[in-house]
């Protein structure tokens, strides 16, 4: 699905941990890294595709998160021209995302990127809230700039808790 503009719908997660770290995930056969992110189905809200990218790419469930904030609009990129498919109808130029900022509520083992029959990620680590401005794809830091500028203060309250979040069971 990709809009009159030439932008694929898309949902952006940023995981935190009780410390403020967010979850920044290795692309598969790669030395590139980025949050996980995904595309939204045609017959899915927003959320709906958040908890079904969460499964599939990091291997976590809505019980193992809770959503703190999400941006209000949509978060605009476009791909270096050499990623666009010219031959592809529509023509997709870009990603429009909308993110959020989920407070994991599971242990770290609960992370699984293998869980999925075609894996995104090989790998994961903590890093702290500004760390992925440096690392991230140049195509993508502006849209990151934006989207950890408007969530900052969802995870600066998780740090100023201080503790683990207690585990809500079902």
């Amino acid at each position: 699905m990709i809009d009159s503009d030439g932008f694929r719908p898309n949902v952006g997660i940023m995981l935190a941990n009780h410390r403020g770290e967010l979850l920044w995930a290795r692309r598969i056969g790669q030395e590139a890294w980025q949050f996980p992110q995904g595309g939204i189905n045609e017959d899915e809200t927003p959320e709906q595709a958040l908890y079904r990218e969460l499964m599939e790419e990091i291997g976590l469930e809505s019980s193992d998160v809770r959503i703190i904030t999400t941006t209000r609009g949509w978060l605009r990129y476009r791909l270096p021209r050499r990623m666009v498919r010219r031959d592809s109808r529509p023509v997709c130029i870009g990603q429009k995302q909308k993110w959020f900022l989920l407070e994991m509520l599971s242990p770290d083992a609960r992370v699984r990127v293998d869980r999925s029959h075609k894996p995104e990620f090989d790998g994961w680590q903590w890093v702290s809230y500004w760390y992925p401005l440096g690392q991230v794809v140049s195509f993508k830091r502006e849209v990151y700039r934006k989207a950890l500028r408007e969530l900052a203060p969802g995870v600066f309250r998780l740090q100023s808790k201080g503790q683990p979040p207690a585990r809500q069971e079902s």
